[in-house]
């Protein structure tokens, strides 16, 4: 292992411990949910509105009384198990979740990161998480605007910086500067992108 790799690896800040409300600030949880309900095509056939809804009602009993919280929390987990069994999408509540976050496709979805920034957009297959287990707490950081393809993983302590683009099945293991276009297996920056902040990439809807 390089000393540019050690030196990070050793300043990986421990995990959230769950026990805050993580949800954006400065709105609740009624605006948040008819934000992501717009953000999801205003459809309640979409997978992806589920997902986000019960990763936010999962952050909003965290500000509760504990004898409010606790059967809250029993609906969240029962919630929580629906959709990862019956969509295959796993988003557990100790992710910061950043606004309007796009979940497109469900089955096969793992996003265990350690945050996900706002306006996101994130399709089937997908993978968050460590990639050592001895390193449980390596968890990526998804940047604002960042269109992810299908089949995409992004593993370990690994920044992906905004306004960028991670191709279809690219496995990401290091940090992505803002603005670039990045494929391939481990990925790399393949284009760098000429936007402003407003604008965000195009959908990906095929290999890069």
């Amino acid at each position: 292992m390089s000393d540019e790799v050690t030196k990070k690896t050793s300043r990986i800040p421990p995990l959230p411990r769950g026990d805050t409300n993580q949800n954006p600030d400065g709105l609740g949880l009624l605006e948040l949910l008819a934000e992501d309900y717009a953000t999801h095509d205003r459809s309640l056939m979409e997978p992806g509105f589920w997902a986000v809804a019960v990763h936010r009602f999962g952050n909003w009993r965290m500000g509760l009384q504990r004898p409010l919280r606790a059967p809250c929390t029993v609906a969240y987990r029962a919630l929580q198990t629906c959709v990862h069994w019956g969509w295959g999408i796993k988003l557990d509540y100790t992710v910061k979740v950043g606004r309007r976050v796009r979940i497109w496709h469900h089955g096969g979805m793992v996003l265990g990161a350690r945050s996900i920034g706002d306006d996101v957009h994130i399709r089937q297959n997908t993978t968050f998480g460590v990639a050592h287990r001895s390193q449980p707490s390596a968890k990526p950081m998804i940047g604002d605007r960042v269109d992810i393809g299908c089949g995409a993983v992004i593993v370990g302590h690994v920044e992906v910086g905004h306004d960028s683009v991670i191709g279809a099945n690219a496995v990401v293991t290091r940090d992505v500067p803002a603005f670039s276009v990045v494929a391939g297996v481990p990925a790399r920056v393949v284009k760098t992108l000429r936007r402003t902040h407003s604008e965000r990439p195009a959908p990906i809807v095929s290999d890069v």
